[in-house]
Formats: C-alpha cells, sequence, structure tokens
C-alpha cells in the first residue's frame, strides 16, 4: 500500500495539472463579465469634446443603436486601437460614440487631430464620474448599447478585426435582427 501512495499522488497531480490546462484553454483569462451586460446604462450627461456647452444624454441617444468607445490621448493600448477603428468604424453599420476619458481636452483634441477622427460624435468625461457607473475598467473599452438604452455587449481591451469579425459584428447582427 505504501508503494500506490506516490503513484496515486502522482495521478491526482496530472488530473490537477490536466484540468488546469483545460480550463485555461477553455475561458478567456482575460474576460471580466459585465454586470450591466443586458441592463440599461447608466444615466449620463456629458458635454461634446468640440463643443462643450451642447450635452448628450442617456435619453438623446435613444432610439438606435450605437457604439461607445472609451479612449484617452494617454492611452499607449488606445493608439494600437485607433488605426483598426479608422478602418473599420464605416461598416459597423452603427454610430461609433468616443468616451474620452479622463482627458485633457486640449490633449484629446491634438490626439484626434494627428491620427484621425472615427467618431460620430466625442464626448467628455474628465472627471471619470460618469466612468464608474458604467464599470470602466480604463481605456479602451466598448459598449454596444441598443436602441432602447440597454447595454448589450462590453469589450475591456482594444477591438482587435478577430474581435470584430467573431463578436462585434455578430452582437450588432442581432441587434439587427431584433428591430422592428
Amino acid at each position: 500500500m505504501n508503494r500506490l501512495i506516490p503513484f496515486l499522488a502522482f495521478v491526482l497531480l496530472a488530473g490537477l495539472l490536466g484540468f488546469g490546462i483545460w480550463w485555461n484553454s477553455s475561458h478567456d483569462p482575460t474576460a471580466v463579465p459585465s454586470p450591466l451586460i443586458n441592463k440599461p446604462a447608466p444615466a449620463f450627461a456629458l458635454p461634446e469634446l468640440d463643443d462643450p456647452a451642447r450635452v448628450v444624454t442617456k435619453a438623446s441617444l435613444l432610439g438606435k443603436p450605437y457604439l461607445l468607445n472609451v479612449f484617452a490621448s494617454w492611452c499607449y493600448v488606445c493608439g494600437e486601437e485607433h488605426p483598426i477603428l479608422m478602418a473599420e468604424a464605416s461598416h459597423f453599420g452603427v454610430p461609433l460614440i468616443g468616451y474620452n476619458y479622463k482627458d485633457a481636452p486640449a490633449d484629446a483634441k491634438a490626439w484626434l487631430s494627428r491620427h484621425g477622427d472615427p467618431y460620430t460624435m466625442v464626448l467628455a468625461d474628465r472627471s471619470g464620474q460618469t466612468a464608474m457607473n458604467f464599470g470602466v475598467y480604463g481605456a479602451p473599452e466598448t459598449y454596444l448599447i441598443d436602441a432602447s438604452g440597454v447595454i448589450r455587449y462590453k469589450r475591456i481591451g482594444p477591438l482587435t478585426p478577430e474581435v470584430i469579425r467573431t463578436q462585434l459584428e455578430p452582437a450588432i447582427a442581432a441587434l439587427k435582427k431584433e428591430a422592428p
């Protein structure tokens, strides 16, 4: 019996190792499920970056789906995502609204001027208070919000061509099928 203990311990450790490999390969370790999916987006009232006197609210965006992309000029990864947005924004079939997060307006405007502006409009959340209600972890993040103001998809991290093809486009297509 004493001779079986090392063998059984080895089998147990091999089983745990196999389970760990299976778990990591079948689950996205970077995925952070949002408790806001399929729930109403938080109410907000944010000024436009280019015209701070004009305030955009959640209510003013109701009636058609849109993408809300959180970005900032200080965000290195946003610089990697931005060329993809420049190339793909016109193909989404829904407005792409920029959400400038904790950024100085002059820095954000200069960044968009230098890299291009793929957004229908850009909202500014300089303090980051509204972002807290959205559960923003950082930039970039992207939300797909339906015509009723319900968050249907959230991406933490940059949109890539693969994410757009495998996750975002199917989510947008599903919204279009639901539309009356």
